[in-house]
């Protein structure tokens, strides 16, 4: 055994199941092409690192399908809400696996309808780790919750990327397993800190496309600060919304340069949010600490569990008279600009946040929900 807990000589045999679009093969070719949008590796959310800990990492593939075929997916995926049919065409190889992983509450879902229908002699275990599903669980019908319980209710442990999210799942789920973890990115790709003097126009920069951005928010902050200029990497926003703000662009990066060159634009990265259960901006805030660049950031969604007041200037959520301010005294102030984006990279490394680590801890749930089955047998 290793010293962080793997077992060498009897490997994991790991299949992760990932949304169509993320298969493997798909991936790096288009990690090979420049296109995949931010920090990220050569296979998806570095689960294959879980390799170093005694795990045979095995990608989901998208299969080829015809019109009638990814109609009749799109289709199903619309009336279940997950998509039953990727899930089916990736079933021998789940079927082989020793534990499975997903990344979202689509892929298990979708698993666990097929588990019930397609009984196996022997069972994976699942990690049905969940991101969106319980900020979204209000707008379910009652015959959907209902659903959508008796399916999690198999999994053998729901994992969590927010102290909020475990929260919700503890009380929606009291008979599961349910564990909080923290997702990380490439522990490699660090730039050094070196926040330029204030000058004018001070540069900032949005990112991002789920709905708990606070788009408003943060356009109503810098109205009339004509000596900042803000570049909003978002397909979510509406024109509209900034249309007539002269200090205000939304940009659309297509290559990964493009958004690592809009990092290096930046003087500070702002992430203003709605209050949300599930760390929305954990990834791009870990992207601007690889880049060194300092972040002013809404406190909501958990963020305190990857990130303290010493590594990111937090402010008070849908408040843009607080964010203005802090906007203004962090631009005037380069040593603690220097000293947040230091701090936030500190934390960013294989012991500290980093998709190495995740992996680990993936690796180490899976050899727990093992141990626990065979002494199960045992008794």
């Amino acid at each position: 055994m290793n010293p962080e807990g793997s077992c060498i000589e009897n490997p994991i045999r790991v299949f992760v199941h990932l949304a169509r679009g993320y298969g493997s093969r798909e991936w790096e070719r288009r990690w090979n092409e420049g296109k995949i949008i931010g920090i990220n590796e050569p296979l998806p959310y570095g689960y294959f690192r879980a390799a170093e800990f005694g795990c045979l990492v095995e990608y989901s593939q998208d299969a080829v399908e015809s019109m009638f075929g990814k109609l009749l997916r799109l289709g199903m995926r619309t009336i279940l809400g997950f998509d039953l049919v990727h899930a089916w065409r990736n079933f021998g190889k789940i079927s082989e696996a020793d534990v499975v992983w997903t990344h979202t509450e689509s892929q298990y879902l979708s698993i666990l309808l097929l588990l019930r229908f397609m009984p196996l002699e022997r069972k994976p275990k699942l990690i049905a780790q969940t991101i969106w599903l319980f900020d979204r669980w209000r707008r379910f019908g009652a015959l959907r919750k209902w659903f959508i319980y008796r399916l999690a209710a198999q999994a053998d442990i729901i994992t969590v990327h927010s102290p909020e999210n475990l929260k919700a799942a503890c009380e929606l789920f009291p008979r599961n397993h349910s564990e909080f973890v923290l997702v990380g990115r490439a522990p490699e790709e660090k730039k050094k800190p070196d926040p330029r003097p204030y000058c004018q126009p001070l540069h900032l920069i949005s990112i991002g496309n789920y709905e708990q951005r606070d788009w408003n928010c943060l356009v109503d902050a810098i109205v009339g600060q004509d000596q900042w200029m803000l570049k909003i990497a978002s397909s979510s926003i509406g024109q509209r919304l900034v249309s007539k703000r002269a200090n205000v662009e939304v940009v659309k990066p297509r290559s990964n340069d493009e958004l690592l060159a809009l990092y290096d634009w930046a003087d500070i990265l702002v992430v203003p949010l709605k209050p949300n259960l599930h760390a929305s901006g954990t990834t791009v805030i870990q992207e601007a600490a690889l880049r060194g660049v300092p972040v002013i950031c809404s406190d909501a969604g958990g963020l305190r569990a990857y990130f303290s007041d010493r590594e990111v200037c937090f402010v008070p959520a849908q408040d843009k008279a607080a964010l203005r301010q802090a906007i203004a005294e962090l631009a005037a102030d380069r040593e603690r600009r220097l000293h947040l984006a230091e701090c936030a990279q500190a934390r960013m490394g294989p012991a500290g946040l980093s998709s190495r680590a995740y992996a680990l801890r993936h690796a180490q749930i899976s050899k727990e929900l093992l141990s626990a089955t065979v002494r199960g047998r045992d008794r």
